[in-house]
């Protein structure tokens, strides 16, 4: 009997007219996966072979609007999800109600948009974890014991969902079973093959399993998902290329991502016109047509679009691609390049009078600790020969060693993304808030803008939410800290008047944290209003049996009903 090894996995919900939805699944051998909703909605599709592993994005219609609907997954005609014994409540689409056009309020229906960034896998049960509870399974269990409570409408992962370069004792002993892990690229993993043993452990949690068949999910990579600093510098990639193992880890990455992440992102109609997808499907074994993409992708990245856009209601989500897209060439450093802008800049301006919020979901915050932005707009003018080559070679040392290679790092870019979020900003139909969406550096906090000329009308906010499951060292929490602090501030003018960096257009404070912990920060939609909170998780207490939890720790609107 076929099986399914991975998954169900709820990615797209459409809740307009016609109600769709996408459910994405790995099997362990050629089938036909189909979904069967209560009410009659339903969608099946073939699986399609990638490097020896079977997957489908089964396409689900005719959903309602505004309801909430169980489904199973059958394998061949067999159910295999949801499992006979499962603990958890239903897996659900739930569809929301179809906009009215031309109409905003407080009487439309809220959306709880969740989000936060790098996460290790879970524990095995039974184990203890180092680095304390992870957020999504303690988010799991809460929904699991109280059906009823509020629930994320979409769960937003902003970057290393899987860590190819830091990997666990279970998934290093599997690396070991098929390999020398004396020989690089060591406890790393090398291919295709690994990757999928890093999915596995991250989504094979039972909470998390749960969780992600039932709250739908947007996802787009950062570093660790390839290796830390990817694409730090031209001549870091450079170096890499030099490797013997590089090119593997590179086009395995790029196809990994592909099948596990960035399919579920699009919407069916985009599915249909991707001919990348059609091709791979088309093939009894489509991993060369896949590998060719990826090898095509490594050489031009300006020949792929990752980022996406998603509108839920009046709520557009723009998400940026900022490591892929990167123009790296000292004198002309850019993170997105030019026909990303481009398409970012349109989807940002187009449609203004439909939208209430725009949220710009980019993995490395716009807005960092002053002193952080100043040394890395410092570090971009050192190494880009501002103070000459012997800076310059010091300047790219630095790069490397410190990860400098933000927003900050990009100060052309920076400042492009500053006038383009002025723009929506300011306009007739300006929404009532742009908020940046960000992860990465492992502790949360909220930056507000001030323009050094005319203010928009839109509240422009930076919230930052990471970790979702990780460590978080002493040295970033003094860093960071000391990054917000006056001391740091003047610090960092100081490194920005040696590196003869122009003065930026905006400058910004912190309204909130920093707060260090795995955590989630949720939005709260509804017509015009904005409420951010922001849940931590605490430590269950052993002796009692009392489980983690997640504990609200700030609340604030951003703008009022």
């Amino acid at each position: 009997m076929t099986g399914l090894r991975l998954g169900p996995l709820l990615r797209y919900v459409d809740g307009e007219s016609a109600g769709t939805a996408t459910i994405w699944v790995e099997t362990d051998r050629p089938c036909t996966a189909e979904v069967r909703c209560e009410g009659g909605a339903h969608g099946s599709s073939r699986t399609f072979l990638i490097a020896g592993h079977h997957y489908a994005l089964i396409p689900v219609t005719g959903l309602t609007p505004g309801t909430t609907v169980a489904y199973e997954v059958l394998l061949d005609e067999v159910r295999v999800w949801p499992p006979e014994d499962s603990p958890f409540p239903p897996s659900v689409i739930r569809t929301p109600a179809a906009a009215t056009p031309g109409t905003s309020g407080s009487g439309t229906p809220e959306l709880h948009v969740s989000f936060g960034s790098c996460r290790w896998a879970s524990a095995p049960v039974g184990e203890p974890d180092p680095v304390g509870p992870d957020a999504l399974h303690t988010l799991a269990a809460a929904l699991t014991a109280d059906p009823g409570a509020v629930r994320p409408d979409v769960l937003i992962l902003l970057g290393d969902q899987v860590y190819a370069d830091e990997t666990s004792k279970a998934t290093r002993r599997r690396l070991a079973g098929r390999r020398d892990l004396a020989e690089p690229p060591g406890a790393e993993v090398a291919d295709f093959e690994e990757y999928t043993y890093l999915y596995d452990e991250s989504w094979s949690d039972p909470q998390v399993r749960w969780l992600l068949s039932t709250v739908p999910s947007c996802m787009i990579f950062d570093d660790h998902d390839v290796i830390d600093d990817w694409n730090t510098s031209a001549s870091w990639l450079a170096e890499m290329r030099t490797r013997p193992w590089w090119q593997e880890r590179i086009l395995s990455g790029l196809m990994s991502y592909w099948v596990y992440q960035h399919l579920g992102n699009l919407s069916p109609a985009e599915l249909a016109a991707d001919k990348l997808y059609a091709a791979v499907r088309a093939e009894s074994d489509g991993t060369e047509r896949l590998r060719e993409f990826a090898v095509e992708a490594d050489a031009d990245p300006a020949c792929v679009r990752w980022s996406y856009r998603r509108d839920f209601g009046r709520t557009r989500l723009l998400m940026v691609d900022t490591r892929a897209a990167r123009v790296l060439a000292e004198g002309h450093r850019e993170i997105l390049d030019p026909d990303e802008a481009r398409w970012v800049r349109d989807q940002a301006l187009t449609d203004p009078g439909d939208r209430d919020h725009l949220l710009i979901g980019t993995s490395l915050p716009w807005l960092l600790p002053p002193l952080v932005h100043d040394a890395e707009s410092w570090n971009a003018a050192l190494a880009g020969g501002e103070r000459g080559p012997r800076w310059a070679r010091f300047g790219e040392k630095l790069r490397r060693a410190a990860d400098l290679e933000h927003w900050a790092a990009f100060p052309t870019s920076f400042e492009k993304l500053a006038g383009l979020i002025a723009e929506v900003g300011s306009g007739p139909d300006a929404p009532a808030t742009v908020c940046v969406l960000s992860g990465d550096v492992h502790h949360a906090y909220v930056a507000e803008p001030l323009w050094r000329t005319d203010q928009p009308r839109s509240r422009v906010v930076q919230l930052t939410c990471s970790p979702v499951h990780n460590s978080i060292p002493l040295s970033i929490r003094l860093g960071f800290r000391f990054g917000w602090s006056r001391v740091g501030r003047r610090l960092g003018r100081a490194f920005a008047r040696h590196g003869r960096v122009a003065a930026r257009s905006v400058t910004w404070g912190k309204t909130g944290g920093p707060w260090f912990g795995n955590q989630l920060m949720t939005l709260t939609l509804r017509g015009r209003s904005a409420r951010l909170s922001l849940a931590q998780v605490r430590e269950g207490d052993g002796e009692s049996g009392a489980a983690a939890r997640l504990v609200t720790v700030d609340e604030r609107e951003l703008a009022p009903e």
